[in-house]
């Protein structure tokens, strides 16, 4: 089969290439003999696909390797535990792999992918929206009637962010960076939109009536400090990444004087080693597309191959993307 590997750590300009690679098995697995094995329509396009061809982020294969961590197709085979079944549509979360004709992903990280969604929307599901929900509901505690403040509100994690929490009964704030991209937080269901390049800790106060409950925040960088500022009493900031590449930090005196907090979200570890209960996040999600409440917006869609894989991440390196970026096969 044709796949996009990873064969250097030079840039998202040099380091892919078209390779021609066995069809993977189900023994790959964490858990021998478990398995969904799906035939490739769509797969997402990520910042730490852009982290990995750079050798920036934590989860380092050996060279060279198939990148890509969120595939929707039809199901080729399913083993183990899965009750999928043989030409049904999916969506997989695959970890790596993922950009290829064929993708082997776990059964506790396979859905039906509901009819309300097509393929190349369904490639943009499980990374950013169970990270959504990992981040509003898990780590964040967010409760109905709550404030959100989403940073990165027109990317593929904060618009997923946006949709997941108004459809948890939460009032959205988003933080963009440009009046298109404040467009595209509206277009996710944001109640309200501030630019980053104005005083936008002060027009979320205003918003607020005095703070927000809780901030999402995978993009770090300068603004961290004021995201503290914005907190409301016993506010929480949610931090999920670092897309503008420097990693804020936190002088606790801070937290002392809203009784506030600063809390991880790495959704990615704990749920392979929690499989049951990312199914029932799975569930929850599912139920949410099914409500209306989910949609995936779709920034751009890039045709199958270096050309466009390399593409996409320049859009995702140079801040361009609003939406989910996604390889058409």
């Amino acid at each position: 089969m044709r796949a996009i590997q990873i064969c250097s750590e030079t840039g998202p300009d040099d380091a892919l290439e078209l390779a021609e690679i066995s069809v993977p098995q189900a023994s790959h697995m964490m858990t021998p003999g478990e398995g969904v094995l799906i035939d490739v329509e769509a797969a997402g396009v990520s910042f730490p696909e852009l982290l990995q061809t750079r050798g920036q982020y934590q989860f380092r294969p050996p060279l060279p390797f198939v990148p890509g961590s969120e595939v929707a197709g039809t199901v080729r085979a399913a083993t183990g535990s899965s009750d999928l079944q043989p030409g049904e549509r999916v969506v997989g979360f695959t970890m790596i792999g993922g950009w290829a004709e064929v993708a082997l992903a776990p059964a506790f990280m396979s859905f039906r992918l509901p009819d309300q969604l097509d393929s190349v929307e369904g490639a943009g599901l499980l990374l950013n929206y169970l990270t959504a929900l990992f981040c509003l509901r898990t780590r964040g505690r967010l409760t109905e009637g709550e404030t959100v403040l989403v940073h990165g509100g027109a990317g593929g994690v904060g618009t997923a962010t946006l949709q997941v929490a108004s459809g948890l009964g939460a009032t959205t704030i988003a933080v963009v960076s440009d009046q298109a991209k404040r467009q595209v937080a509206f277009e996710a269901g944001a109640d309200s939109v501030v630019l980053s390049s104005g005083p936008w800790k002060d027009e979320v106060l205003e918003i607020s009536g005095g703070g927000v409950d809780l901030v999402i925040d995978p993009v770090g960088g300068d603004r961290f400090t004021d995201s503290l500022r914005a907190l409301g009493e016993g506010g929480r900031v949610v931090v999920v990444g670092f897309a503008a590449g420097s990693i804020p930090e936190v002088k606790v005196n801070r937290l002392l004087l809203k009784n506030t907090e600063v809390i991880g979200a790495g959704w990615g570890a704990w749920a392979l080693s929690k499989p049951g209960l990312n199914v029932a996040m799975g569930r929850e999600l599912i139920g949410l597309i099914e409500n209306g409440q989910v949609k995936p917006l779709i920034g751009e869609r890039f045709e199958f191959g270096v050309a466009g894989a390399a593409a996409a991440l320049r859009s995702i390196d140079e801040r361009r993307a609003a939406g989910k970026l996604v390889l058409e096969l």
